[in-house]
């Protein structure tokens, strides 16, 4: 497997003399190897996994608990209530997978690209992200609780409230996605650039958003939250 991340030169969309201000995020670039096809088995705890390609394979239910993934394909796979606790993804690619109640609690995911999904409830509290492009897709109720994310993009896809509680994200960027009431509370944020999501909607933890950077319109949207959290009333004249 040949890769590099893809650097950030400039700060995106819009970018001026305040914006260059703002380090962009690191993308990841696969080119991999030639794969094996799977041979249909289960995954196990543990399992070690590398130049593998996964087509269509339903993994709904098993046990890969600690399991590492390397130089690897997986697409259109089920992942409804698969466990993979501390697994590591790296180098590799996910693409059309589709699940509810996927767990992946502290895993780790290094230079992956996540294409289309369709996901719910997807556990990845006390994960470590870096280098990760999420392109496409939906994704409702994402738990990133504590996680640590470096080097994140997502675009073009969908998050419905994803709780973002006690993370650390430094170098994470949203461009042009949906973000639906985000939870930031206790998240720590730093080269944040929310600019490209439309809608931006944050439910809990606007207080945490020093060490981002919006556009003028989002400033404007987020007004009224921003009002409530300082303890102003806004009333018009009488």
């Amino acid at each position: 497997m040949v890769r590099r991340a893809a650097g950030g030169g400039g700060a995106g969309p819009g970018a001026g003399p305040g914006a260059a201000k703002v380090r962009a995020a690191r993308r990841p670039e696969l080119r991999l190897p030639p794969l094996d096809p799977y041979d249909g088995g289960g995954l196990a705890p543990d399992g070690d996994y590398d130049g593998l390609e996964f087509r269509e394979a339903d993994f709904a239910g098993q046990d890969g608990a600690g399991a590492r993934f390397m130089d690897c394909s997986l697409t259109g796979c089920a992942l409804d209530e698969t466990s993979m606790p501390r697994a590591r993804l790296l180098d590799s690619v996910l693409d059309g997978v589709r699940g509810v109640g996927t767990n992946l609690a502290e895993a780790t995911l290094r230079d992956v690209e996540l294409h289309d999904a369709r996901l719910g409830g997807t556990q990845l509290h006390g994960a470590v992200l870096e280098r990760v492009l999420v392109r496409g897709g939906k994704i409702d109720y994402l738990n990133l609780r504590r996680s640590r994310l470096k080097d994140v993009v997502f675009e073009g896809c969908v998050l419905v409230e994803p709780d973002f509680g006690g993370a650390r994200l430094e170098r994470v960027a949203f461009v042009d996605c949906a973000l639906k009431e985000a939870d930031f509370s206790a998240a720590s944020l730093t080269d944040v650039d929310l600019r490209g999501a439309a809608p931006l909607e944050i439910a809990r933890g606007v207080d945490r958003l020093s060490g981002t950077v919006i556009s003028p319109a989002q400033l404007l949207d987020l007004a009224p939250v921003l009002a409530a959290e300082l303890g102003v009333r806004v009333l018009a004249e009488e």
